[in-house]
């Protein structure tokens, strides 16, 4: 297992502080947009936030009743309260930090064996924190911060006057976006047996191999969105439903229970609608070919589009420079894809029992085996 190093808990500390920033944040410009009559944006923008954090406030109440299951029903209580107030991922950060400073700044010399185990279990209990925090962030990425990505840069492409605290909310978007994506897969390899370390090289290609295409799906679905808002939602629902249906047929294990499983085959639906995400952990080559195949046909038919149904719109958003910015970072961002699966991505995903969470319950095992629940969460 790696270890929790000082690097990684300063990266804790700045998360959580962005983490902090990005809801003072949302809620200024929910502000700003109700005060300037914008009602329909306000709303939207609030609607993002209450259910990414609703969804993840569920998902992480749940984690912590596996995790805790046959204690003190009176601890379970308090961490339901919390959560009904929105406030449960700073019970995670708090373990996390708690944990994480004392394998970071107090390691001892470990002079016997029980030391030595006590010093592993600390590690372990410091890194599943961090990675169930990681875990989290992804789900709030795809659920609020990319969705509010689309808002404002289609309300900046379709409106004239841009003002400080748009630019401000698309910062901090791509600031989310790209923490989570590289922060998971750091998580993804201290957590899961069998990978190598992530280094600078392949974390920056990593970043902008998603972060590139990403950018191009949301400048496209904002021009589809500028013609028309009916054919934009119509598609995104589309995209949705096949995302949904193609996680049905991979008969998911994420989750004990049937309704939180269903929970987690919609997340996942939503997040396929902006990026490709393998829930199996198994080699994926055809259908990450497929999806940005897809994706390539449908951003070129929609530049296209643009240019035929409606050319008036070349004009009033400066078409040329935002064709030029969607096809560009599509093709860079297919590029840096080669080139991370060809060089850096790692193929060993551990033994194959150990993919489900019902191995936990095992008999004569000591520890829960926590990695089960990544193992099950496997974004490529």
């Amino acid at each position: 297992m790696m270890k929790f190093t000082k690097q990684d808990f300063f990266f804790l500390v700045g998360g959580m502080i962005i983490y902090v920033v990005d809801i003072g944040v949302d809620f200024w410009v929910a502000s700003r947009y109700f005060c300037e009559g914008q009602y329909s944006w306000s709303i939207l923008i609030l609607c993002f936030r209450g259910l990414s954090s609703l969804i993840t406030q569920i998902f992480s109440y749940e984690w912590f009743k596996n995790d805790w299951e046959g204690t003190d029903t009176g601890k379970l209580k308090l961490v339901f309260l919390v959560h009904l107030f929105q406030c449960g991922i700073f019970i995670r950060y708090w373990f996390a930090l708690k944990y994480g400073c004392q394998v970071a700044f107090k390691q001892s010399s470990s002079r016997d064996e029980s030391e030595a185990d006590l010093s592993n279990f600390i590690q372990k209990q410091s890194i599943d924190a961090v990675t169930d925090i990681n875990m989290l962030r992804m789900f709030k990425t795809f659920l609020e911060t990319t969705p509010q990505l689309f808002l404002q840069i289609y309300i900046v492409m379709g409106h004239g006057k841009t003002h400080f605290y748009q630019y401000a909310a698309i910062i901090m978007s791509f600031c989310g976006i790209s923490l989570s994506m590289v922060d998971y897969q750091i998580s993804l390899r201290k957590s899961l047996p069998d990978k190598d370390e992530f280094h600078v090289l392949p974390k920056l290609i990593y970043l902008f191999y998603k972060l590139l295409t990403i950018i191009s799906w949301i400048l496209s679905i904002s021009l589809i969105t500028l013609l028309s808002v009916r054919i934009s939602v119509i598609l995104l629902i589309f995209l949705w439903i096949c995302g949904f249906t193609w996680t049905l047929k991979q008969h998911t294990t994420f989750c004990k229970s049937k309704k939180m499983e269903y929970l987690y085959r919609t997340v996942v639906g939503i997040i396929l609608i902006f990026s490709f995400f393998n829930i199996k952990g198994r080699r994926t080559k055809v259908c990450l070919f497929i999806y940005y195949a897809t994706h390539t046909v449908v951003t070129l038919g929609i530049l296209f589009v643009c240019m035929f149904w409606k050319p008036s719109i070349i004009e009033e958003i400066c078409f040329t420079i935002v064709g030029i910015l969607t096809i560009s970072s599509l093709v860079s961002g297919i590029i840096f894809l080669a080139v991370y699966y060809s060089h850096f991505h790692p193929t060993i995903y551990g033994r194959p029992q150990a993919c489900s969470d019902e191995v936990d319950g095992v008999a004569g095992q000591k520890d829960r085996v926590k990695t089960g629940r990544f193992q099950n969460f496997l974004m490529q």
